[in-house]
């Protein structure tokens, strides 16, 4: 913690700022937007593109030209560009910022340390959400900087709870939430297609194939959501004894598809590792 205790953002006016403003700060604001925790008034982003600023715009957000104008008014800043250019962003915004802000990064594999370092601002937080918050079910994880407080994390909680859920994890498991969380809708896409790809073998028309195959997927990550069932257990309970499930499993098990996803997070968690040390 820092010698003196940061200032408490203000719970009823504060303000948010996104700095970049692409698709992952568009969810995050349109989410804050639409669950009502902020007016869309009370948030503001930079961008000279038409395309970009009219899609802010689209749902009241306000657009400026600079960047610095979003940090002069913004009690909450959300660092959200690519990582290449971080570095430059937060080193050309430093004599704006104030120790009365409480700044997010969005930005993949770049560390709490080299932000404070960066910035001159140990008020951060590190927050790695998934692209599903562009419809509003992303799996986010947080880790707090040496100045952020428990009231800092709570309000990022709720900021980022209006696009899915979030968890508090120490920032040394961001490797293997990359692995798992950041690169784990893609295996799902990927299964969904093959799913849709075994309907067509069978019979189904494409359409419907695909249609089933979503749904499939969405009520089953529902079920294991909602019931709070081992996923084990509700296996079980569809795969009666010599039916048509557990014959369909008996295949996955063969091609040894646990092994296949255990390999694919481990390895997207080790190159997550290896990106990240440069």
């Amino acid at each position: 913690m820092s010698a003196t205790s940061p200032i408490p953002i203000p719970t009823d006016t504060w303000k948010l700022g996104f700095i970049g403003a692409g698709k992952m700060a568009e969810s995050i604001a349109k989410g804050v937007v639409q669950s009502g925790l902020l007016p869309a008034a009370r948030i503001r982003t930079a961008h000279l593109g038409s395309a970009r600023r009219t899609a802010f715009q689209s749902f009241g957000v306000t657009v400026v030209d600079h960047n610095d104008q979003v940090v002069e008014d913004s009690d909450v800043v959300i660092l959200s560009v690519k990582p290449q250019v971080v570095k430059g962003v937060v080193l050309e915004l430093k004599p704006k910022l104030s120790k009365k802000q409480l700044l997010v990064s969005v930005v993949a594999g770049v560390k709490l340390k080299d932000l404070q370092e960066w910035s001159g601002h140990d008020r951060f937080i590190r927050v790695m959400p998934n692209t599903p918050a562009a419809v509003g079910k992303a799996a986010s994880v947080m880790s707090l900087g040496t100045a952020a407080t428990e009231e800092d994390a709570e309000l990022i909680s709720k900021l980022f709870g209006a696009i899915g859920k979030i968890w508090k994890a120490d920032e040394k498991l961001f490797d293997a939430i990359t692995g798992l969380s950041g690169s784990g809708p893609a295996y799902m896409f990927l299964a969904i297609e093959a799913l849709a790809d075994g309907g067509v073998a069978a019979g189904l028309p494409r359409d419907l194939a695909l249609g089933l195959a979503s749904q499939t997927v969405l009520g089953a990550a529902t079920m294991a959501t909602a019931t709070g069932k081992h996923p084990g257990q509700l296996k079980d309970d569809v795969a009666s004894p010599g039916g048509t499930t557990i014959a369909g499993i008996h295949e996955l098990e063969k091609g040894g598809i646990r092994g296949i996803f255990m390999n694919a997070v481990v390895a997207a968690a080790k190159r997550s590792r290896e990106l990240s040390q440069g």
